[in-house]
């Protein structure tokens, strides 16, 4: 121990102090990891540089926002050396871990063989990733068009159903969201992203917080759909790669098989990449005049996408989803139960949404200043969740599938507390 604390110098200590203050509340589970000393700008001059050249749209969480350093599966760790519980998972992209070493290992050795080249020419990454990535998905849908967003995705799969179909109208679903692009941005109502101009015209309507459909919802929409000769297209950015636990693919859980899936987020846990896969017919209709992506499928983002592949097989997460987030889904239903203000905990797999209320009869939403409150409060105990819903009155709590029962019982109960603290406060007033 006194060489780990040589090896980090003041960062362990400043650890050591953080964790102390949390025993009375939550003991956090141990880790191995050692992180990094932090040696690159003090916190003050990040801040100066965020206000002064970095957009201001890009917003950052929490009322001082964590300045991070290293990741290591489910742990993330600030420049302090403090230690936190992802439960957001880089807004749901962190699937297999946080620097899983498998996909480290693949991508650092396919970074001294071969950084880029374009579609022109063939290389064996993108023909071995999309034999290994089609193989996941049922008959028709065997071909893949590579892209770097979901954004992108979501794009290209709405032009390859209009190219198709002929038609133009799309449907989706209101609290949805599919993307910041403006073509994407046509198919969200959320008023938090929209800006006052026209987009995405023929699009009529996530980030819903976890919100599953009814019993026979979807195949009874699809049949509609196709009844009217449309397309069915199937957003499992955040729901794919055996995330739900049940089974890999979001759709499988409902018994339809959609005409076009759009991918992204966990396909390349934290690499820039996404994908759109459909038919040989469909896919065929892009091919009447040139399309073209420059970065799409290039050899880095198909190694990085082949070995998130392996290890949510070798590791097998999917498993470890249905069973971690079911054990979360009954401890966080023990929350419910007990405190007023939490009106709805559901979801599915490592999906789970917790909407807060002001009292379970009206179901009105908790004000978003108290909402904030509990958030930050499990900051300060080491557990970062997201923001969800038509009122950002939902907590989204997506991990990295790698997540251990040891976790969740660690973020239940530092989430008890920091409601706790609310019913407190609220109670002396």
């Amino acid at each position: 121990m006194a060489g780990r604390l040589r090896r980090l110098g003041g960062v362990a200590f400043r650890q050591q102090k953080w964790k102390s203050s949390l025993s009375t509340q939550a003991k956090m589970p141990p880790c191995d990891f050692v992180p990094e000393k932090y040696e690159s700008y003090p916190y003050e001059r990040m801040q100066k540089i965020r206000e002064q050249n970095i957009a201001p749209s890009l917003k950052t969480y929490y009322k001082r926002p964590l300045l991070l350093h290293q990741g290591h599966m489910q742990w993330l760790f600030d420049h302090e050396g403090r230690r936190y519980l992802d439960l957001l998972a880089g807004i749901v992209t962190v699937s297999v871990g946080h620097c899983h070493p498998k996909v480290t290992m693949a991508t650092q050795k396919q970074l001294a063989r071969l950084w880029h080249t374009t579609n022109i020419y063939m290389h064996p990454a993108i023909h071995e990733y999309a034999e290994k990535l089609t193989s996941l998905f049922p008959d028709p849908l065997k071909v893949v068009y590579l892209t770097n967003s979901g954004s992108e995705a979501n794009d290209l799969a709405m032009f390859m159903a209009r190219l198709h179909t002929r038609n133009f109208d799309i449907i989706c679903l209101r609290g949805g969201y599919h993307g910041g692009s403006p073509y994407a941005l046509g198919l969200t109502s959320l008023t938090s992203y929209k800006h006052g101009v026209a987009n995405g015209f023929g699009c009529t309507t996530g980030v819903n917080g976890a919100v599953q459909y009814p019993r026979n919802f979807l195949k009874e929409a699809y049949q509609l759909i196709r009844e009217r000769g449309g397309l069915c297209i199937s957003d499992e950015v955040q729901t794919g790669f055996g995330r739900t636990g049940s089974h890999f693919w979001g759709f499988q859980t409902h018994g339809v098989v959609p005409d076009i899936v759009t991918l992204a987020k966990g396909i390349g846990n934290g690499f820039p990449m996404a994908g759109v896969v459909t038919t040989k017919e469909i896919a065929s209709s892009l091919a009447q005049n040139l399309h073209f992506n420059t970065f799409g499928g290039n050899p880095l983002a198909c190694v990085a996408g082949a070995a998130v592949l392996e290890a949510i097989e070798e590791d097998d997460l999917q498993k470890n989803s249905e069973d971690v987030g079911t054990y979360m889904l009954l401890e966080l239903a023990k929350l419910r139960d007990k405190f007023e203000i939490v009106g709805d905990v559901r979801g599915k797999g490592l999906m789970i949404g917790v909407e807060m209320v002001t009292d379970k009869d009206s179901r009105r939403p908790l004000p978003a200043e108290e909402i904030s409150q509990i958030w930050e409060d499990c900051k300060d105990m080491g557990v970062l969740i997201g923001r969800g819903g038509l009122y950002s009155q939902t907590f989204r709590i997506k991990p990295p599938m790698c997540i251990t029962k040891r976790d969740v019982d660690f973020a239940v109960e530092v989430f008890r507390t920091a409601l706790q603290r609310h019913v407190n406060k609220a109670a002396a007033k």
